[in-house]
């Protein structure tokens, strides 16, 4: 991740040469904010991209889970149970992706090229083509995951907490190096017994669930939701995914990328 990292920070020196109102807290902590939530969906990305598989839908499913959270806590659900609730419809989004790509023996991304609108549309009728409204922002819930702990956006914690956990899973599980090995040589994969399909339903679910949590974290932090919310975030959290070094031909992949 070396590279990566270098060129980031000398373009964001760059960028501070001529404009320095960027290099200021608030800008810089604005910026990390806004990058958490892509960086929580690309870290599930980083295990499909290694299996040389690639969701286009991540960003509907985002925004369908934050709008589901959004409307429960409208209806008198607590936001913080709303909160444990909230990665469920991502997870079952996703698991509909692969149960689909498995029974009909197709790649992820052409099923996602469907689900994408697809999901786009539910959020649409859940939400009756309007913004949530009625939500409870006095709740412990905004003010907490919606706020700042030691001067750093609440989301930013999760993103380190989780990429901690998940470069673990990732570099030194069974798990892993299953996800590692199907994106090597599918084939001899499952001529050594691993179950292929499993684990690809098994990912797109992490995928799901980091989609879902993202997607409540920045219902805390916006205070709102509506059905346009995560249009066009598959794009960026593909991109931050690749360019941090998952190789798109699969075999290998890096979380703190």
């Amino acid at each position: 991740e070396f590279g990566i990292t270098a060129v980031l920070f000398g373009l964001v020196a760059l960028i501070g040469v001529f404009h320095p109102d960027s290099l200021s807290h608030s800008a810089l902590i604005g910026t990390a904010l806004a990058a958490s939530f892509v960086a929580l969906i690309a870290y599930g990305m980083v295990f499909l991209i290694a299996m040389t598989e690639i969701d286009l839908s991540v960003g509907s499913t985002f925004g369908f889970s934050a709008l589901v959270s959004a409307e429960l806590m409208a209806h008198g659900m607590s936001p913080w149970l709303a909160l444990l609730t909230g990665p469920i419809p991502g997870m079952e989004l996703e698991a509909a992706n692969g149960f689909i790509a498995n029974a009909f023996r197709i790649p992820v991304i052409i099923v996602t090229l469907g689900t994408l609108t697809m999901y786009a549309g539910l959020a649409t009728v859940v939400s009756n083509s309007q913004a949530v409204t009625g939500l409870p922002l006095g709740s412990s819930f905004f003010t907490v995951l919606g706020g700042n702990v030691l001067g750093i956006p609440f989301s930013v914690w999760v993103v380190v907490v989780v990429g901690a956990l998940l470069t673990v899973v990732f570099r030194r599980t069974p798990f892993g190096a299953r996800v590692r090995a199907i994106g090597s040589n599918q084939t001899a994969a499952r001529f050594s017994g691993i179950r292929v399909n499993r684990t690809r339903l098994q990912v797109l679910v992490l995928v799901g669930a980091l989609a879902g949590l993202a997607g409540v974290l920045s219902l805390a932090y916006q205070e709102g939701a509506d059905p346009t919310l995560g249009s066009g975030l598959e794009l960026q959290v593909i991109a931050a995914t690749i360019i941090g070094g998952t190789a798109i031909s699969g075999g290998s992949g890096t979380v703190p990328g």
